[in-house]
């Protein structure tokens, strides 16, 4: 049965660039403009008027946008909740201007080791977020340490959650890796590790979606009976400002937004394509996180039951459930 039928989520590509080289990340490579403060301003409205709730700022690397603060700030003050994820390079230069604007802030963090991390991110940044965390602390924030997870760094949860979350009351976020286009991710979890890392996501101060461990049990999505749906529960902008279909990672059509994001969003064109979610050949065994979290949430199944007590437990915990209702 379908819960919602409007979007919730809207994944905002602020730019593709980013000051780190990711070994499990492709976006980097890509050639790209930033985004405008006056495209951000309407599409904003339209994404209301489209019943969205949340509103994701990413890329790329997305404090290298000069104006994200603006931008957090606009869609703050309109009632979405923000979130934003950064490998933490810019934040203490930033972190002032981002004040009160960010409501799920996500600092990457996939070692409690400088040298492992830094090689994993291909960049010198493991400083970076240790220093964010004090700066945030500072500032009467509360960031989350985003991990994400492969076979090679699963041994590492418990020393980053002994030595860096926990002293600092911060939420540990396990975000499984997963494959996308060319991306590789390494061996997949066995079952053991994924039981593992369900276990761990019980711990008190750790948010893991059940629903990941589940699907990656089942062995993704299926396209004769798809449990994602990007296209109808997340909108994904670009750079380029355009509407991309299925959604970022798959994506195979793009469309000039041009001023009227929701005429285009309800657009015959686009509704043919949301039919499509979760089916596209491409689609079959995906376990991408940012699309499958929205899809778990919309529509009761067994997933939305395996994600429901890790969703209620990372919202109380953050207080964003009070913007929801507001």
């Amino acid at each position: 049965m379908r819960l919602r039928s409007k979007p919730v989520l809207c994944n905002y590509y602020v730019t593709y660039r980013c000051n780190a080289k990711c070994s499990f990340c492709d976006i980097w490579e890509k050639p790209s403009p930033y985004i405008t403060l006056e495209d951000v301003q309407q599409n904003l409205r339209d994404l209301k008027k489209l019943g969205v709730q949340v509103i994701d700022f990413t890329g790329g690397e997305p404090l290298l946008h000069r104006e994200i603060d603006q931008m957090l700030g606009m869609a703050h003050d309109m009632g979405f909740i923000t979130t934003l994820t950064t490998n933490a390079m810019l934040y203490p230069k930033l972190a002032h201007r981002l004040k009160g604007k960010v409501d799920m802030l996500h600092f990457s963090l996939d070692s409690a080791h400088k040298e492992t991390h830094d090689t994993g991110r291909g960049v010198a940044c493991y400083d970076f977020v240790m220093e964010s965390i004090k700066v945030a602390k500072d500032l009467g924030e509360r960031p989350d340490i985003l991990f994400t997870v492969f076979k090679h760094n699963l041994h590492e949860i418990k020393e980053v959650y002994q030595t860096i979350t926990q002293p600092n009351n911060l939420v540990l976020i396990l975000n499984p890796a997963f494959e996308y286009n060319t991306v590789e991710t390494g061996e997949r979890l066995t079952e053991d590790e994924l039981e593992y890392l369900s276990k761990f996501g019980r711990r008190k101060g750790v948010y893991l979606n059940e629903g990941f461990i589940q699907l990656r049990r089942d062995g993704g999505n299926n396209v004769n009976d798809p449990v994602c749906k990007a296209a109808s529960t997340t909108i994904v902008i670009s750079p380029e400002n355009e509407l991309i279909l299925p959604c970022y990672h798959l994506g195979t059509q793009s469309f000039a937004i041009n001023g009227n994001l929701q005429a285009l969003y309800t657009s015959k064109a686009v509704e043919d394509l949301k039919k499509q979610e979760g089916r596209l050949p491409a689609c079959e065994g995906c376990t991408i996180n940012c699309y499958m979290q929205p899809s778990f949430a919309v529509e009761i199944n067994k997933y939305f039951w395996k994600a429901l007590p890790s969703t209620l437990k990372y919202n109380y915990a953050k207080g964003t459930w009070k913007r929801l209702i507001v």
